[in-house]
């Protein structure tokens, strides 16, 4: 269906998502008869084929990805959730696409650095070949590029967090823009760093692209150590006039957005976070009451940890991701109870709603549509 030119594929589009064919393919649906054409068919779903697969580092994966019609695009910053079933299992992590937007295939490009305990990054990097099929949600996340593009941009990161600022830098290129660009990026070493080579391309044929890269090893960049206000003021001295988009790890991020806030320029900051705050769990003794999963006709005693945990306890396997409240594939109706949020401590209503069941701790008795 990718391949057919637009109005003929809306029109098929239209007729597969009609009430007959619904009816036709009662139980299963549509899809599950499409995919055994091609998996990356979909009426519904953002599918994407893998068609090719690199390793910059020793602890990167990176993938280029082809989407079938369901994709709506991107904003360069964005993020989107890629999903894979693993033993049976829909597991899903965010990414952010590293390409520019006006890349002319159509084609996205993911690197995924791998976490020695995540279940996703590993399978990817085991299993990940061309004519692999994942599902991608649409993007998503505030963190963009404007549309009115800024006269002056920094664009600050640190080693996996360069993706979505690659991508701002990338697309900002294909545009022809000629505003000065400052690409400050933090990582333990040179032969660490993600996107090395491109970065050295983009940077010899644009003028107007200053590259400083500062090694925690000192050797090879332009800086060297962790960042700091007076290194920052020495290497971009007008820093203060640009607008500033800060990517990377906890510790990075937390030094820029103090030097930014103690100067009075929290507005010219953009931040974009994929570690979450410390949750902590609430003692035993304070459990009380049962879980009851309702589409699964199972009972438990309520033990006091969050709900994917007690779920999976019971013997379900809901989809999970992050299991840090930032991806929400875990996402479930409670239909009666109250729960914790674990990174606030807010207590819900005890009416329906959706919860994310990887920070939510129920409060007595909770219902969910699992």
């Amino acid at each position: 269906m990718h391949t057919l030119p637009a109005t003929i594929q809306s029109r098929v589009q239209r007729a597969l998502r009609s009430q007959l064919v619904e009816r036709l393919t009662t139980p299963h649906g549509i899809d599950r008869y499409l995919e055994a054409f091609n998996p990356s068919w979909s009426v519904f779903e953002t599918r994407a084929r893998v068609t090719a697969v690199r390793r910059q580092t020793e602890d990167t994966v990176t993938l280029t990805l082809q989407p079938n019609a369901n994709w709506q695009g991107f904003k360069a910053g964005q993020y989107v959730r890629l999903s894979a079933r693993i033993d049976g299992k829909r597991t899903t992590r965010c990414f952010s696409p590293a390409n520019s937007v006006h890349a002319v295939d159509g084609q996205i490009e993911l690197t995924a650095k791998i976490n020695p305990d995540g279940v996703l990054t590993r399978y990817l990097r085991d299993h990940a070949a061309p004519g692999m099929v994942v599902t991608l949600s649409e993007a998503d996340g505030s963190f963009a590029l404007p549309e009115q593009r800024p006269e002056r941009i920094l664009l600050i990161s640190g080693g996996s967090g360069i993706t979505p600022v690659m991508s701002m830098l990338r697309t900002l290129c294909d545009e022809g823009y000629k505003g000065p660009i400052t690409f400050l990026h933090y990582a333990n070493s040179a032969g660490g760093q993600i996107y090395a080579d491109a970065l050295r391309a983009i940077a010899g044929q644009h003028d107007n692209v200053e590259l400083l890269r500062a090694y925690a090893d000192g050797e090879g960049g332009e800086l060297s150590g962790l960042f700091s206000h007076q290194q920052l003021a020495a290497a971009v001295p007008d820093y203060a006039e640009a607008e500033t988009f800060l990517c990377g790890p906890p510790g990075l991020m937390n030094r820029v957005e103090s030097t930014w806030k103690a100067e009075g320029l929290e507005d010219r900051l953009y931040m974009e976070r994929f570690t979450a705050a410390p949750m902590v769990l609430p003692e035993d003794s304070d459990a009380e009451g049962e879980v009851r999963f309702l589409k699964s006709e199972r009972l438990a005693t309520n033990d006091g940890d969050t709900l994917l945990n007690q779920a999976e306890a019971a013997g379900l396997r809901p989809d999970s991701g992050c299991r840090m409240g930032i991806c929400h594939a875990c996402t479930c109706v409670k239909t009666a109870g109250r729960v914790r949020d674990l990174r606030n401590g807010a207590i819900s209503d005890a009416g329906e709603e959706e919860i994310q069941l990887c920070v939510s701790v129920p409060v007595g008795t909770v219902a969910l549509d699992l």
